[in-house]
């Protein structure tokens, strides 16, 4: 099942088949992710002549689907075969893009069009990712979880460093139609190495019987000061902070006039410093602890108020690697943090709760940054996001700083009962 690896090495993951197998699928994948983000953002501007409220509005349409559904996709993931779901979801997935590509390609696309693909789009993500979040540790098994977190997250950013700036060019040159078609063609790649996954290699551990409720997962996650102080830092940053592709689409159209390839490229940057701090956190893994997740919340904070300074297309793009940087390294530290120190028993439904707290902030925190760009400015929204997600950041700093050292060793037994 395992191949002979340097137990302490970055990249200990690949020595289980499962790993290897999904690991390239998921790279092409995440390519063709941020190249339909890319040019789902574009042909937003291109259908309503680069309104800002409309780009935010269907951002809240794709996100929206978290606040109905991420909770109950945690709860079938601790009771049902995960594999077996995450086939069917990436199955409706492709499904949804290809039917917006076809559309573009054929010159029949309308903005409700692409409503309903986001819409679409997001149900699927919403019950997708705790299912993916949880089946992590039945890949790798419990003492690689932090490991196999950051090599996914490496994964996914480097998909970010080629899938913005591939999707640039396609759209220089052909439209948007093709970077949703190639983001649903990856998919079929990830159901092919589901399917070729070995279930006898999944470390399925022996659960402690539970009623597999919902609730009893918000009540384990309110019992365990540590899991839910990174859960309200989380919010924060990912409601207010994380919304880089609408700074950069506004920031390169209405502040720096720029076009396509450039705006791509911005996504491009941003990704060469989240690719950065992906691999940086692999090697972080002892410093993971609440109080040091909320300093990066703080870092990040302050890295997001400079970008809203920058004079020039030129010093805004140099400042976003360090924006990447900071931002995955806090989210990589909170994500493996709460995965490892959560009871097996209930880990699908905690990472349904912690989903459900980093997406679903995004319809509101889309809606609120699309309106505020129209009426206070892009420049003065960015620097709002910021002081918004810092503020946050220092409070649960000063407010919780002496209740973050609850046991983690605590059965869900003792916690529910």
């Amino acid at each position: 099942m395992c191949r002979t690896v340097n137990a302490e090495g970055n990249w200990r993951s690949f020595r289980h088949r499962n790993f290897r197998i999904l690991y390239p699928a998921n790279a092409l994948s995440n390519i063709g992710t941020w190249a339909q983000r890319v040019a789902q953002d574009w042909l937003v501007l291109e259908l309503t002549n680069n309104n800002g409220s409309a780009l935010g509005l269907v951002t809240a349409v794709q996100f929206a689907p978290v606040l109905l559904f991420s909770l109950h996709g945690g709860a079938l993931a601790d009771r049902v075969n995960k594999r077996k779901l995450l086939i069917w979801t990436n199955i409706v997935a492709a499904l949804a893009c290809y039917g917006i590509g076809i559309l573009v390609v054929t010159h029949h696309i309308k903005l409700w069009h692409v409503f309903v693909g986001a819409a679409v789009l997001g149900i699927s993500s919403a019950l997708d990712a705790p299912i993916r979040q949880a089946f992590t540790s039945e890949i790798v098994g419990h003492s690689d979880v932090a490991n196999a977190v950051s090599l996914n997250s490496a994964n996914f950013n480097a998909g970010r460093l080629v899938g913005p700036a591939l999707s640039g060019f396609l759209i220089a040159r052909f439209s948007t139609g093709p970077s949703f078609i190639i983001n649903a063609t990856t998919y079929l790649f990830v159901i092919a190495a589901l399917i070729a996954m070995r279930e006898k290699d999944f470390f399925i551990l022996k659960k402690e019987v539970t009623l597999g409720t919902v609730r009893e997962g918000i009540r384990y996650a309110l019992a365990r000061p540590d899991l839910y102080v990174v859960m309200l830092l989380v919010f924060f940053a990912a409601t207010f902070g994380l919304n880089f592709q609408i700074f950069n689409a506004l920031m390169a159209t209405k502040e720096f006039g720029k076009g396509p390839a450039s705006y791509g490229l911005l996504g491009t940057y941003i990704a060469i410093g989240s690719l950065t701090g992906a691999l940086l956190s692999a090697r972080l893994e002892r410093f993971r602890t609440t109080r040091f997740i909320i300093k990066l919340g703080v870092l990040f904070s302050i890295a997001v108020l400079v970008l809203s300074i920058a004079p020039t297309y030129t010093w805004y793009s140099l400042w976003l690697p360090f924006c990447g940087i900071t931002a995955l390294t806090m989210l990589i530290s909170a994500n493996s943090y709460v995965q490892t120190k959560s009871d097996p028993a209930v880990r699908g439904r905690v990472m349904g709760i912690y989903l459900l707290i980093f997406m679903g902030g995004t319809p509101f925190g889309s809606l609120l940054i699309g309106y505020l760009t129209e009426t206070i400015g892009v420049r003065e929204t960015v620097a709002f996001c910021g002081g918004v997600s810092l503020l946050a950041a220092l409070t649960i700093w000063a407010l919780f700083n002496k209740k973050v050292e609850t046991p983690t060793d605590l059965k869900v037994s003792q916690i529910l009962s």
